[in-house]
């Protein structure tokens, strides 16, 4: 029997709280200085205490969906080179608890919620329903079911009382960062500001069948990208029905030969990179549960509850941004920065400053050479950037980054992380200057897609610069 999910504000800010308590006092003890990717980083999180807090987040996580699950969802991608290698494998299997095994509502309370929206027996609706779950989200769980037209489709299905949950985790964001750094300290006050802008919107599950639809529509007949069509007549607020796409699971991803890993690393960087900079609009939310791997070699990307659309002018700003970096042009990247109103307080940041925080973020897209993403790159460079610990780049941690361009650089991070968790290899740079410079594809898969994409209109995006300056170093910074 499923137990009943806290909804009020009071009683998930009190199991927040006792959470909070429990990571002080182990705190106490193990409390040391931490400076980037150290020794001393690697030797705290060494200590059982610290494992030990971490798996408590992971559970504290898990059970409260809600704005929580969604945290911990996000963070499950990444595997942090602090953590040495004795310990990785096991800490990375407590975070993925939270993408693979949230805990499931059994089949009856799902069915009344599916019954109440739709105003009708479930069988008046589907001529086949499988109670049990195929997929388990932040704020829902997914079956497979057939229409009475035959069509075999995936219905995501809200859990019971999850709209007040996320209300009340939203208004809860100032405990959930004492709960989260006392095991994952870069959860800034930025990132959680940025969550509470968009979150929300994911309890809409009208709007994301409308949003969903329209990117199917956008990625039609494409060569290796599906994005699985919606069915809106059949969606309501708490009901989502789509199509449904068989496929292996990123579980299973993993474990295929690099050459086919490769492949789906670059299709990944396109889908949630690229979009950006083709479209103007981007998935807010890679994560490994979002995507399938059809036999037919496609990709099929899920979950368009957390979607954005830029206004093009900020999309050539960030495209310009990252062509002044790839140039090392450290003074037209400041200067850009202020005029943005990204750079608040010009005095304390130097040129080569601000250079060598963007670098940190995204050198390994600006590298012209081969280049295989593993987890600790991957995540040392977004802990490199965010943790509050560290003192690189404490000018620009200062800053005010606008949440739009907040929300694009998580997408960068998150599929930063997927491709460390897949250790995929590439010239990344190559694949980008497409975007960036208005350069000719040299992967195959880029040739497909530019081939796809000259059979339909596509709106302006930026206005790439023809340059051949790229940066050739042997290391890649994290």
């Amino acid at each position: 029997m499923a137990k009943e999910l806290p909804t009020s504000r009071l009683a998930r800010g009190t199991k927040l709280g006792m959470a909070v308590a429990g990571n002080a006092l182990r705190a106490q003890k193990t409390r040391r200085s931490m400076r980037g990717r150290s020794e001393a980083v690697r030797e705290r999180m060494a200590e059982e205490s610290m494992i030990r807090a971490t798996e408590q987040m992971v559970m504290v996580l898990g059970t409260m969906k809600g704005v929580a699950m969604k945290l911990g969802q996000m963070l499950s991608v990444l595997d942090f080179d602090m953590v040495p290698p004795e310990h990785r494998e096991r800490f990375q299997r407590r975070l993925a608890v939270l993408r693979d095994s949230a805990p499931s509502v059994n089949f009856d309370t799902m069915r009344a919620v599916i019954e109440e929206d739709f105003g009708k027996p479930l069988a008046e609706v589907f001529a086949e329903f499988e109670p049990e779950p195929i997929a388990a989200a932040s704020i829902g769980q997914v079956y497979r079911g057939r229409l009475h037209d035959g069509r075999t489709v995936a219905v995501k299905v809200q859990y019971p009382g999850i709209d007040a949950a996320v209300r009340a985790d939203l208004k809860n964001l100032a405990m959930f960062r004492r709960v989260l750094q006392s095991a994952m300290p870069w959860v800034t006050p930025a990132v959680l500001d940025e969550l509470r802008l968009n979150l929300e919107s994911e309890l809409d599950y009208v709007a994301e069948a409308r949003t969903q639809r329209e990117v199917a529509e956008l990625y039609a007949d494409h060569p290796f990208i599906v994005v699985p069509n919606t069915m809106p007549e059949l969606s309501s607020t708490r009901v989502l029905v789509s199509e449904y796409f068989p496929g292996r699971g990123f579980t299973e991803i993993r474990q295929l030969p690099a050459e086919e890993r490769d492949r789906l690393g670059e299709i990944i960087y396109r889908f949630y990179v690229g979009s950006l900079f083709t479209f103007n609009e981007f998935c807010g939310d890679p994560h490994p549960g979002n995507l399938l791997l059809g036999d037919d070699g496609r990709v099929a990307f899920l979950d368009f509850g957390l979607f954005n659309r830029m206004n093009p002018e900020h999309v050539q700003f960030e495209a310009t941004c990252i062509r002044a970096a790839a140039e090392e042009n450290a003074e037209e990247l400041r200067d850009l920065m202020i005029a943005r109103g990204v750079i608040e307080s010009p005095e304390e940041i130097t040129a080569e400053e601000c250079l060598e925080y963007v670098l940190a973020a995204c050198e390994w897209a600006l590298v012209d050479e081969p280049l295989t993403i593993t987890p600790e790159l991957a995540s040392g460079a977004f802990v490199l950037a965010v943790d509050p610990r560290a003192s690189e780049f404490s000018g620009m941690k200062q800053q005010n980054l606008p949440p739009e361009h907040l929300f694009s650089r998580r997408a960068d991070f998150l599929t930063f992380g997927m491709l460390g968790q897949l250790e995929a290899t590439n010239n990344w740079h190559r694949i980008a200057r497409e975007w960036l410079y208005g350069d000719a594809p040299v992967t195959e898969l880029g040739k497909s897609h530019h081939a796809w994409l000259a059979t339909r209109p596509v709106p302006e995006a930026t206005t790439p610069a023809k340059k051949k300056t790229t940066r050739k170093r042997t290391t890649t910074k994290a």
